[in-house]
This record gives C-alpha cells, sequence and structure tokens, in this order.
C-alpha cells in the first residue's frame, strides 16, 4: 500500500506539472486545481467519516445483540456436517475444525473483529497437522480459498457508507452481494481442489500423531480472547476508563463439538440458494423493507434469547462509533491522492483509455481501479468506493455506485489475508493458495458485473 499511495501521488503531480508547463491558457491553472483538489478531499474525508458515525453504531448495535444471542454458534453448527466433508483430511474433533467454523460463520455475519483470531487459531492447530512445516497444506489452502471468498450475508459497512451518503435503498446491494459471494466461493473450493492435484505436498518431515490430540485448551482461550475483544470499543492504551459505564456483556460463543443433523444444513443451504432467484426478480421492491426489517428481526431475536437488548445495543454501538473515527486517517490518505489524481486529470486520461475496453463487459473503467486495488488494499479500495459514491456524477444509487459497493462487499483482500495468516505460522510455500484465492476474486468481479448490470442497468 505504502507504494500504491505514493505512486497515485507521484502520477497526480507529474501529470498536473506536465499540463501546467505545456498549457497556453492563462485561465488554466492545473497546479492550482491539484492543490486545492488535495485539501477539499481530505475535507471530505473527515465529513463522511462523521456523517458514518451514527449508521455504522446502528448496524454494529444490532450485530452485538446477534453475537450476544447465540446467532455465531447456530451459523457454526449449521456448518459443521459440510465441512467435514470439504475437510477430510483434518480430523472432526481437532480443535481446527472448531476454528475454521467459527471464522465462517463470523465472516458469513461480517464480524471480522472475531473472524481473525478464529481464522489465526485455525491456522497454528492446522499447521500441527501438517506434516511438512512451512509449506501450506491442501487444507490451508482451501481454508484461505474459502476464507478469502466466503459468504457474506451482511455487508454492514457497506450500507452504512451507503446510508450515510444518503442513498435511496442502502441495503439495495444485499442480493447482489450475496449472489457474487455464493459463486465466488464456489469458484475458491472448486479451485483449490483441482489446483491442489498438480501442486503436489513434499515428503512428510514429521509425524503429526503426538500434535494432533492437542490445542483445545488454547481454542477455549481464542475464543475468550475474540469474545473480550468483540465487546472492548478500542484497544486498553486508547480507551478512556469510565466506572459509570454498564458492565460489557460477553458473547455467548461455545465450540461446535457437534452439528446439527446434516439434512438441517441441506435445508439451510437450499433456502439460501432460494433466496437468490428472489431477490433477483423482487430486490428493487424488497429493499426498502430491509434495513426495518433488520432492526425488527434483531431485537427480537436478542428478546427472545434472553438477551438485554438496550445495554447490549449500546455497547455495540460504541464500537462503532470507534470503528468510524478510527477510518479517518485511511479516508484521508486515499480521498487525498485519488482528488488529486481526478484534478491532474491522470484520472481523466485512464478513463478515456480503459473505458472504451470494459464499458461493453458490464465494468465502467470509473470502478476498475477499485477492482484493482481491492485485493491488494481494504482500505485502499474502501476509500476509492466512497469517492465515487460522493461523486454527484457518480453517487451511491447509480450503476457505477451499485457496481463499487457490491464489489467491496463480495471480495476480499486477499493479499492482506495471506500475508496474516501464513506469518502468524511461518509458512513460505503457500502452494496453489494464492491462485485459488485470486480465481475467486476474479469470479466474484465477473459475479458482480454481472448481477448489477441485470438489475441495474
Amino acid at each position: 500500500m505504502n507504494l500504491i499511495f505514493l505512486a497515485l501521488i507521484v502520477i497526480a503531480v507529474a501529470t498536473a506539472a506536465i499540463r501546467e508547463i505545456r498549457s497556453t491558457d492563462p485561465d488554466e491553472r492545473p497546479m492550482q486545481a491539484l492543490s486545492e483538489g488535495a485539501i477539499d478531499a481530505a475535507g471530505s474525508a473527515v465529513e463522511l467519516a462523521l456523517g458514518l458515525v451514527g449508521v455504522m453504531a446502528l448496524f454494529l448495535g444490532l450485530m452485538k445483540i446477534a453475537e450476544a444471542g447465540g446467532l455465531l454458534t447456530v451459523l457454526a453448527r449449521l456448518l459443521r456436517p459440510l465441512m467435514i466433508r470439504l475437510f477430510p483430511s483434518v480430523p472432526p474433533e481437532h480443535p481446527a475444525m472448531g476454528a475454521m467454523i467459527l471464522n465462517f460463520s463470523a465472516n458469513i455475519l461480517g464480524l471480522g473483529n472475531a473472524a481473525t483470531p478464529f481464522g489465526i487459531r485455525a491456522m497454528q492447530e492446522l499447521e500441527k497437522l501438517n506434516p511438512h512445516p512451512g509449506t501450506a497444506t491442501n487444507a490451508m489452502a482451501l481454508f484461505l480459498a474459502i476464507n478469502t471468498s466466503s459468504i457474506t450475508l451482511l455487508p454492514t459497512g457497506v450500507i452504512a457508507l451507503r446510508a450515510s451518503l444518503g442513498s435511496e435503498a442502502p441495503a439495495a446491494i444485499l442480493p447482489t452481494t450475496l449472489f457474487a459471494t455464493l459463486f465466488a466461493t464456489i469458484a475458491g473450493i472448486t479451485s483449490a481442489l483441482i489446483l491442489q492435484r498438480y501442486f503436489r505436498s513434499p515428503p512428510p518431515t514429521r509425524s503429526i500423531d503426538a500434535d494432533a490430540a492437542s490445542g483445545s485448551d488454547e481454542l477455549e482461550d481464542t475464543i475468550r480472547e475474540a469474545s473480550q475483544d468483540s465487546t472492548e470499543p478500542a484497544p486498553a492504551e486508547n480507551r478512556e476508563q469510565d466506572s459509570a459505564q454498564p458492565e460489557q456483556q460477553p458473547m455467548n460463543i461455545e465450540v461446535p463439538t457437534e452439528g446439527y443433523p446434516a439434512w438441517v444444513s441441506i435445508l439451510v443451504l437450499l433456502g439460501v440458494l432460494a433466496i437468490i432467484p428472489l431477490t433477483i426478480v423482487y430486490g428493487q421492491a424488497i429493499a426498502p423493507w430491509i434495513i426495518p426489517g433488520l432492526v425488527v428481526g434483531f431485537l427480537s431475536y436478542g428478546v427472545i434469547r434472553g438477551v438485554p437488548v438496550y445495554e447490549v445495543f449500546v455497547e455495540g454501538a460504541k464500537e462503532g462509533f470507534n470503528v468510524a473515527l478510527r477510518i479517518i486517517p485511511y479516508l484521508v490518505a486515499i480521498l487525498v491522492a485519488v482528488g488529486m489524481l481526478r484534478e491532474s486529470g491522470a484520472l481523466g486520461m485512464f478513463v478515456g483509455l480503459v473505458g472504451p475496453l470494459t464499458t461493453p463487459f458490464g465494468l465502467p473503467a470509473e470502478a476498475l481501479p477499485m477492482a484493482l486495488l481491492r485485493p491488494l488494499s481494504g482500505s485502499g479500495a474502501y476509500g476509492i468506493m466512497a469517492g465515487i459514491m460522493q461523486d454527484p456524477t457518480t453517487g451511491p444509487d447509480t450503476h457505477v455506485g451499485i457496481l463499487v459497493s457490491t464489489l467491496q462487499g463480495s471480495t476480499e483482500t486477499t493479499f492482506y489475508v495471506l500475508a496474516v495468516y501464513f506469518g502468524a505460522i511461518g509458512i513460505k510455500r503457500v502452494r496453489h493458495t494464492l491462485a485459488a484465492a485470486l480465481s475467486a476474486d476474479a469470479v466474484a468481479v465477473i459475479a458482480a458485473v454481472a448481477i448489477v448490470g441485470v438489475l441495474f442497468l
């Protein structure tokens, strides 16, 4: 991201400087426009983040109620029968299986804070089953391929941003995101299973019998840590102590040692698949009902599960408040870079060159930088998405606005995920993991372009 940020600034300054030197029009002042664009972009980034505070607090408050009510555990039990078949090399009762299930369940709900520690613990436990340390196993490759493309039911961050920018239907991206992530997940699984036949593992260098039976206590510790992290609005060193705050409610997370019967999981999966064509046909009619339905649904679920909904909602809203404030520096950096690129004329040149090639395929040139940057930098892609939707010519409810929102919600920061998860256990040979993950990203982009074109063109 350092190189990308520097490149954007250098390209913008160089383009404006060349235009300034070559210009014969005294009224054309590219360098002055570049300076004004940078200042305006910095101010708009802060305004955007402040406008996001309330909506982000709302959605994270609702998600906190779902966590406290044990929805994460319900999803984990639904996934278990499928996971046992996808990962035959992992013993069903091994801690790695439980950690992977909890990671996928958290990702489905958009709970990144809880998903990451579960994912790292899963990789650590899979490493204990690894007969050739330093080289990714088939199970690791498949786990990360699914992780970078996992089905997202609630892209809460993107919905919150759309709402803060005045979208008439901020939740309109739910059907498009579900469609794109479903196909991306299928592509990631298929790619990993096919490619593992061509990327052979090296000969075993150690026995795994002693390690395979260990680790359950560590998984319990990880679950407790994730529960604590998800209830804390900010790191301890950045948070003021306030004895008047209500006591925080811990998440209700259990290690999924057993799942629901297979037929229950199959019925739920078929139900999710059946939702997709319904949302495609009736998506625009359903969209205005989604947010009120989510509010009522999560509150009702919390009441049924005995959750003190007001107190837990407030705790989640505090986290949303802090999240919105923490992204200000990232938004300022990327929006200033994009604003300078736009004012310099470099972005217009890029759009003019690439637009005729990608537009016939449903991918406007304005959205191409976002699609290319998303696997590299989540904050950078988020900033580009915000800049596109802030632009009056490409607001949140235009075809371009819907497309970039869907891309953000249905793709992942692939290189970051691989670096963090493999770095945690010292894997140097990733084998086919990157190819499978990028295949899922490519399919997500294609599926997003296709479904947005069908529904919003």
